[in-house]
Order: C-alpha cells, then sequence, then structure tokens
C-alpha cells in the first residue's frame, strides 16, 4: 500500500505535472494531499494533479516515484481507476 508519483510530463496552465495516487483507497490519498497542503480542487476523478515544482515535497512525504504506465497500471489493479468518459457516453449510475 502505497502513494505514487509519476513524472512531472502533464502541460496544463502554464506549467507542467504530475499525478499523485493511492493504491489503497481515496481517504489515503486525500489525507497526502491535505497533509502537504494540496487544494482540494487539485483531485481529479482518481488523482490529484500536483505541479513539477512540488514533485520533491512528495516524493520527501513518502510519494514512491514511477512511469505513468505502471501509475496507471497500479491505480487499475487497486479498482481505484475513474477514466474520463469519452465524447457521447452516458456515465451508468
Amino acid at each position: 500500500m502505497a502513494i505514487y508519483i509519476d513524472p512531472p510530463n502533464w502541460p496544463g496552465h502554464g506549467r507542467m505535472w504530475s499525478h499523485v495516487v493511492s493504491d489503497r483507497s481515496f481517504e489515503e490519498l486525500h489525507r497526502f494531499a491535505a497533509a502537504l497542503g494540496a487544494p482540494s480542487r487539485a483531485f481529479e476523478r482518481d488523482h490529484y494533479d500536483w505541479p513539477a515544482e512540488r514533485y520533491d515535497d512528495a516524493v520527501r512525504a513518502g510519494a514512491v516515484e514511477i512511469g505513468s504506465k505502471e501509475l496507471v497500471r497500479r491505480l487499475t489493479e487497486a479498482g481505484l481507476r475513474r477514466p474520463k468518459h469519452r465524447r457521447g457516453e452516458r456515465p451508468t449510475p
């Protein structure tokens, strides 16, 4: 059971971003993010968007560095993956 972070390879809003996930629970993920002062708006479906300039803070706090594909694999295996719906798809209740 761990918190994971991928490299800051994702551009947006003039910055580069990482993703922070848990392979245990959203509660664990929210506690980790809150302890580092992440705003709740940084949470998106199943991960926190994490700015590149705060990457080292997350690693020092215990986030395990892994590649993006491995991060998605672990999130999916944990049953915590919540992918975006494709255009035209409707979420099922």
